[in-house]
């Protein structure tokens, strides 16, 4: 940005401009003594940009800085003399014209291109922003929603000019022509008026309040399309048996309430026979919670013979039934989900309540578990071990030591090296040095070694399941246990015995085991269960030997937040020194006749737990996304690179995830199809959770 100053040039352009076209006129008006003072014509034809900003900035008093891409020609004509407030606003009009744009700031003005307006412009029109010059403005809305009036706005604003909402505040945010904003303050007023805010409640004598309000939502709602609870027309109140309207317009609201009493009418059909529908329940198992109900309940043996309703049958009391009670018959219909009624109207009201409160989506919770391990062992052995062999090639041991060294200690050696034949035994782990001699045998052996281990395990087990509902996942091994063995006589004519052996298959790995129990404020209380079992690689000879680590605990937890459940911590030290008494005590010497080792083993382990609450299909399909991303990106990492000396082998790819439905094309892997239940997944809402991170 540069300051363009007023030079002679653009003087003697500007009393061109204004005086001769000011004399013609005083020349062709005859009756005209005096030319206003505080008027001028103007008449630019394809003069230099610069200086017809810098001519009229100079007669209007403004100073005008121009940015270094305003560049061309313009031209600018008035027909009759002009004030400089209009001499200004005609300015702002030829510059809009070329694709330029006037900004107003602190005591002066600057002229940028359109595009880059939107970024110096103005706060309001209390700084002098006028006719075409741009200028943001903030709308605050007390009614309707600024997110819902954007795409309605959006087509009255400049291409290259913006438009916001703040959700925080319920406030627009635009930038654009000061005369735009003044057009747009009046649309946005009748569009923020006061509408039929006003709730209305219909009580219903006939129709249950629940199954009326899904039908009349769905008559209402554009397209029979569902909608939330946030935008319904119409509520349901089952303990009145009621329908609470709410409508943008009074012209709406009575519509609904004439839909209404159209449907509220009494059944043609005679009989008490009721049959509904569950969404979520099971029918068998809510069938039984409702005989207990009319069982123990006598109210309803009283509504059902005082309150008989209007061609409805009354019930007659009677005994309790198997599959009901003294008010009203229930059965189950496990195929279709349904519940059969049989019962007076008031009492089928009354159950009718209870249902549609058992009936309710259940909440689900996602469990991440994180099993980390790391140990750390440290072995250190050393010892000297030796012998007289006499007797000859078979002679046995004379003297010597034999530490427990497994197949090294010397008497193993000496016993594989002096049998017939006999082959030294392979040394085993560390250094071990032999020193021999053709008359005794092996004389002395020295063994040493130093091993240094760590293991560092990272386990995340993690499920979904519905609340009070309890899952369990295992990963790992059916490895099978030998619990006996026996032999039998064979049978008639055969020789010989037949062994038997019996085995006990159990499960060896990881097992998690949850039954989450949500509460009103959101906190979770979980019975866990969680177990980590191994092969041990120490041979016994009665079997396999396993470890094991288990955590069998209740606790509580806020949604979302991370728990220890327990873990070990473990450092053990154990040394050990085996010696010819006083032969290993002497200084220096005694080092021939000792063995010595050590040994470190440290184990960390820690459980850590976190619960997640999904209430929704959105957060739902945005931990599935999340999930699925997380396993797609493994297998694109994991895919073999493509070498000169190894063949092509395309590696089998999950499809693409977008939008919460998968992209469906050619795949990596031949033989992987789309099933209709992947390829169309419920199409979730609006997400405004944040997606589950991948790890803890």
């Amino acid at each position: 940005m540069k300051i363009k100053t007023l030079n002679i040039a653009s003087l003697l352009l500007l009393l061109l401009c204004v005086w001769q076209p000011a004399a013609q006129a005083e020349e062709q008006t005859e009756n005209t003594a005096v030319t206003n003072p505080d008027k001028a014509n103007f008449n630019f034809v394809s003069a230099d940009i610069e200086s017809v900003i810098k001519a009229i900035g100079d007669y209007a008093n403004v100073t005008f800085i121009i940015d270094p891409r305003v560049k061309g020609t313009l031209s600018l004509v008035s027909e009759k003399p002009l004030n400089k407030a209009q001499a200004m606003q005609l300015l702002t009009s030829v510059l809009r014209m070329q694709g330029y744009a006037v900004v107003s700031a602190n005591g002066y003005s600057k002229v940028v291109p359109e595009a880059d307006a939107k970024l110096q412009g103005s706060v309001g029109h209390s700084n002098g922003a006028r006719g075409d010059q741009v200028a943001t403005q903030v709308f605050h809305l007390n009614r309707e929603s600024a997110t819902n009036l954007v795409p309605v706005l959006r087509p009255l604003i400049s291409p290259n000019n913006i438009i916001n909402a703040n959700p925080g505040n319920n406030s627009l945010v635009i930038t654009d022509y000061a005369d735009n904003l003044m057009r747009m303050s009046k649309i946005i007023a009748a569009l923020d008026g006061p509408g039929n805010g006003n709730l209305e409640v219909v009580p219903l004598r006939y129709a249950i309040a629940s199954d009326m309000a899904g039908m009349v939502n769905r008559l209402v709602e554009q397209g029979g399309a569902p909608s939330n609870d946030s935008n319904r027309a119409v509520l349901s109140d089952s303990r009145t048996n009621s329908l609470i309207v709410r409508a943008s317009t009074d012209a709406r609201a009575n519509l609904i309430k004439s839909l209404i009493d159209k449907l509220d009418q009494p059944t043609a059909q005679p009989g008490n026979v009721h049959v509904v529908y569950l969404k979520n329940a099971e029918a068998t198992k809510l069938a039984l919670t409702l005989r207990a109900v009319i069982s123990a309940d006598t109210s309803i043996t009283a509504a059902a013979n005082n309150t008989p309703s209007q061609n409805v049958v009354p019930m007659p009391v009677q005994g309790a039934l198997p599959t009901g009670g003294a008010g009203g018959f229930i059965q189950a219909d496990a195929s279709t989900n349904t519940l059969i009624i049989t019962a007076s109207e008031p009492v089928y009201r009354n159950l009718r309540n209870i249902i549609d409160q058992l009936d309710a989506r259940r909440a689900q919770v996602y469990i991440e578990a994180l099993i980390v391990e790391v140990d750390a062992n440290k072995l250190a052995e050393f010892g000297v071990q030796w012998g007289t062999l006499g007797g000859g090639a078979n002679g046995a041991g004379a003297a010597g030591t034999s530490f427990s060294t497994g197949g090294n200690n010397l008497a193993n050696q000496a016993t594989a090296r002096l049998a017939p034949g006999g082959v030294p035994l392979a040394p085993g782990n560390g250094l071990n040095l032999g020193f021999f001699t053709s008359k005794v045998g092996m004389g002395m052996l020295i063994h040493a070694l130093e091993s240094d281990s760590k293991t560092n395990i990272l386990s995340m087990p993690n499920l979904v399941t519905l609340d009070n509902e309890e899952a369990k996942i295992m990963v790992g091994q059916n490895v099978p246990f030998i619990t006996g063995q026996y032999t039998t006589q064979a049978s008639a004519g055969a020789a010989g015995v037949n062994p038997f052996q019996t085995v006990e298959r159990k499960d060896i790995g990881l097992t998690l085991k949850v039954k989450p129990q949500i509460s009103q404020g959101g906190t979770v209380k979980m019975a866990i269960y969680q177990e980590t079992s191994s092969i041990s690689p120490t041979v016994n000879a009665a079997g396999l030997i396993t470890s094991k680590r288990s955590i069998d605990t209740n606790v509580l937890v806020d949604d979302g937040q991370i728990i220890v459940l327990g873990g070990l911590i473990d450092d053990n030290l154990q040394e050990t020194e085996e010696q010819v008494p006083g032969l290993g005590s002497i200084p220096l010497i005694g080092n021939l006749f000792k063995y010595r080792s050590r040994t470190h083993n440290k184990t960390n382990l820690m459980v850590f737990l976190r619960p997640t609450v999904i209430r929704n299909d959105e957060q739902s399909s945005s931990l599935a996304a999340d999930r699925y991303q997380y396993i797609r990106n493994a297998e694109i990492k994991n895919k073999p690179e493509d070498t000169l000396l190894m063949p092509h082998m395309d590696a089998p790819l999950l499809p693409e995830l977008k939008d919460g439905k998968l992209v469906d094309g050619p795949l990596s892997h031949p033989g992987m199809k789309l099933s209709p239940t992947l390829s169309e997944p419920p199409t979730p809402a609006a997400s405004a959770t944040p997606a589950i991170p991948s790890a803890l």
